[in-house]
């Protein structure tokens, strides 16, 4: 609008409850969630103009707990199942030292065969943030403004906050009650506030999409009648499993391959540390070094047509504060980020909206107060407790069996502790939050030194250990703490008081796991299957206290050597005997009981 004298005027629009920074995955499902919780007026002001942007947008799989948030908790569960893939679980691939590569039964596998009772699906991220603008501009209390510029804000301890920006050439104001920046990797407030920190992870990606399916089981020289009468599939099923998200694993990197429809998403993670990016800095040079590090994929990335790509140096970033009771929030990447591998992304997205939903439907300012409060502190809890996954045992990625300790663990902490709360609605409820926090807290110091501890396994076993050269497969589920931690996904609608007993017992479940992982490792490293039931050992154990030190471990175990009580475990503690591959040629290989009965006949000690 044009005064007399040409210049831009200024049009004030009215209030809002609240306005919303950028719309992405979150930003999109932050306003559906208030739309269909409140009567809340929602502005969404956007900097691009156009909605989902043409780019292909990466960040596909969903887990347990950002699947139901989606499906359930926005109500979208009809055309997830319509317009993307169930998705299949995680699976792991490893290449056999005795085998060439080229195809896929050359690889070992780890899995977990049935579907999950919570559903879970493969997105098109560009499908469903287009699905939920639709969604959203149906709803009278939503306004929507893309292609935005000059975005400015101003908060207010006292509220209401204020902003400005130019709209379809116009000078708009307006102001708001609450204020949520979810502008990804444009951080708006975080660069505003100054809430920007650093944290321990430095990795990087590299990712594209291609046309049409890649689908891996047939990357292969068998005939398709061999492939559906193989032997193998009396393990690992008879589903696709190109609906999985798959993992080609090494040393500190994966390489996803995930399914869209009429189209394969395609990416590279890895630990700077470990890779060289000027290996990888080109598209061309990735798809060389993918098909070099998995000969199976020369088959096919080759020839097939690149829709889109795109690469980041170093993705991962924390934040100081995410919250306020100044009635401010940060969401998605606007916050913090940890890394892709398992999908975390979109569960904080659900996790961090759900509490900022409830905080913005908090009316009285003491009660919001104290929310905003407990909430930051659950905020970082849940993130923090993701950041010794990828900044300490990332490397464990390139032996199968020490990934398997380790998501067998990292699994049984997020079904117990984040996915049966969610499902439950539990992290809106103080009178359990106070006994979460605590029984969350108590696993701190032991996942931190578990996950030193199975690191410091994979560089043993690589030192000391023959590779595997043939294929091995292994189910998860068959750790049974991990089952007792899923079949929480059954007990819904429980009030708070067995709520907390609840993740008393998985709290127990998670003690139980640890003392196995330990014992196991211990087992391996000493050549001594005995180690697994010395009970006297085993109770001796402090989750608080251990590290992996070969000769520290020797002598631990050496005063239990001859105990002969059993421990009785609740699964079969020998599930991963399949793994022992047998040491190299200079390597010894004495069980300690052995090694402790030849000192004591020549008179020497231990």
């Amino acid at each position: 609008m044009m005064n007399d004298q040409g210049k831009t005027s200024m049009r004030t629009v009215d209030d809002y409850d609240v306005v919303i920074i950028g719309a992405g995955l979150a930003g999109l499902s932050l306003a559906r969630q208030l739309l269909l919780n409140s009567e809340k007026r929602i502005l969404l002001v956007e900097k691009r103009a156009e909605i989902p942007m043409a780019m292909q947008k990466v960040g596909e799989a969903t887990v347990q707990l950002s699947a139901y948030y989606f499906s359930k908790v926005l109500d979208l569960e009809e055309h997830l199942l319509r317009e993307h893939f169930l998705k299949y679980n995680l699976r792991f691939y490893w290449k056999s030292a005795g085998k060439e590569n080229r195809c896929f039964e050359d690889y070992s596998q780890s899995y977990i065969r049935t579907l999950s009772n919570i559903a879970t699906y493969q997105l098109d991220r560009n499908k469903l943030e287009g699905e939920m603008l639709r969604l959203n501009l149906e709803h009278p209390n939503f306004t929507f403004h893309a292609g935005t510029s000059g975005l400015q804000v101003s908060l207010s301890d006292e509220g209401p906050h204020s902003l400005s920006y130019k709209f379809r050439g116009e000078e708009i104001s307006a102001a708001a009650v609450w204020v949520v920046d979810t502008s990804g990797r444009g951080k708006f407030l975080e660069r505003k506030l100054g809430l920007a920190r650093q944290n321990s992870i430095h990795h990087g990606a590299h990712f594209f999409w291609v046309e049409g399916l890649l689908n891996i089981e047939k990357l292969t020289d068998l005939s398709p009648k061999e492939l559906r009468l193989k032997p193998e599939r009396a393990a690992i099923g008879h589903l696709p499993f190109w609906l999985a998200t798959n993992h080609f694993c090494g040393e500190g990197f994966w390489f996803w391959v995930i399914p869209l429809q009429g189209k394969t998403s395609l990416g590279l993670v890895y630990d700077s540390r470990l890779i060289d990016r000027d290996e990888i800095a080109s598209l061309p040079q990735l798809i060389e070094w993918v098909c070099r590090e998995f000969p199976l994929f020369a088959r096919d990335l080759p020839f097939r047509k690149v829709l889109c790509h795109s690469a980041l140096k170093d993705f991962s970033h924390d934040c100081t504060q995410t919250i306020s009771a100044s009635r401010w929030a940060l969401a998605g990447e606007a916050g913090r980020f940890t890394d892709p591998l398992y999908s975390p992304g979109g569960d904080l997205i659900s996790l961090y909206n759900t509490l900022i939903t409830d905080a913005i439907l908090t009316d009285d300012a003491n009660e919001l107060a104290g929310k905003a409060r407990l909430y930051e502190q659950l905020m970082q809890s849940f993130y923090e407790a993701y950041v010794p996954s990828f900044a300490v045992s990332y490397d464990a990625l390139g032996d199968q069996e020490a990934m398997t300790l380790k998501y067998s663990w990292e699994l049984t902490v997020y079904f117990a502790f984040y996915v049966f709360p969610f499902i439950n609605d539990l992290f809106t409820d103080r009178r359990f939050l106070l006994s979460f926090v605590s029984k969350f807290a108590r696993l701190g110091p032991i996942n931190k030194h578990l996950q030193s501890f199975i690191s410091g396994f994979y560089h043993w076993k690589k030192e000391n250990c023959e590779p595997t050269r043939q294929p091995v497969f292994n189910d998860f589920m068959e750790i049974g703490a991990l089952r007792a931690a899923e079949s929480t996904f059954y007990r819904v609608g429980v009030p708070v008081e067995e709520a907390r007993q609840v993740l008393e017992e998985q709290l127990g479940n998670l003690r139980e796991l640890a003392r196995f992982i330990i014992a196991h490792v211990h087992s391996v490293v000493l050549a001594d299957e005995d180690v697994l039931t010395n009970r006297a050992f085993i109770e001796s154990l402090d989750l608080e206290d251990f590290r992996f030190d070969e000769g520290e471990m020797r002598e631990c175990y050496a005063a239990y050597a001859g105990a002969e009580e059993k421990y009785e475990w609740a699964f079969d503690p020998t599930v991963l005997r399949r793994f022992h591959t047998g040491r190299k040629a200079s390597v010894p290989s004495v069980p300690l009981v052995e090694e402790v009965a030849a000192l004591a006949e020549q008179g020497g000690s231990v």
